[in-house]
């Protein structure tokens, strides 16, 4: 048995997290394994463990962080000094603008399949849809059904999820955005 290297620091959790993030979003969540993550960071498989029970544990941990990010984004948006209608603008220009920087996270978040880890995210996207929805209803200049913000919703995620694969960036898209914000605050008239 060879003696255990020396390591140059302690492995952090954040140190798992940002190399199973572009190992995950290089490869799939299916073809990562925690043993590749161990080793893109120079350190044995176990040591990952120490701070994770498995790699859907690691990927919920990793996917909250975004939700939390995201739901802070949301949030900032009420503390903003704007009419009503302003921070409807802003907050679905949030969203849209959040999904857009951050394309790997948002399609991890919103738009992962793999059985594994869809039980895991479950709680994530309905509290940043609980967190959208209760400002969206508060700003609204009348009464919202909820399939009305249902469909409000699905419209940001819609527009999102197309660029999402695609080359261009939020800043590429940005009047384009701002038409799709326009035409859903019209349609809320």
């Amino acid at each position: 048995m060879s003696p255990r290297k020396a390591v140059t620091q302690e492995l952090t959790q954040e140190m798992v997290l940002k190399a199973a993030r572009d190992l995950f979003h290089q490869k799939g969540y299916q073809q990562v394994s925690m043993r590749q993550i161990a080793s893109v960071l120079g350190y044995s498989h176990g040591a990952i463990y120490y701070h994770f029970k498995n790699k859907a544990d690691l990927f919920y941990a990793m996917i909250e962080k975004d939700f939390q990010l995201l739901n802070d984004l949301i949030r900032k948006v009420s503390d903003q000094n704007l009419s009503d209608e302003k921070k409807l603008t802003e907050l679905f220009l949030t969203f849209i603008k959040f999904g857009l920087t951050h394309k790997s996270q948002y399609e991890m978040m919103f738009m992962m399949t793999d059985k594994e880890v869809k039980s895991y995210v479950l709680e994530g996207p309905n509290e940043t849809y609980q967190v959208f929805a209760s400002f969206l209803m508060q700003w609204s200049s009348r009464e919202l059904n909820i399939q009305e913000i249902w469909s409000v919703f699905l419209s940001l995620h819609g527009f999102v999820s197309h660029y999402c694969r695609r080359e261009e960036t939020y800043d590429q898209v940005e009047t384009l955005a701002n038409e799709h914000v326009n035409f859903i605050l019209k349609a809320l008239g």
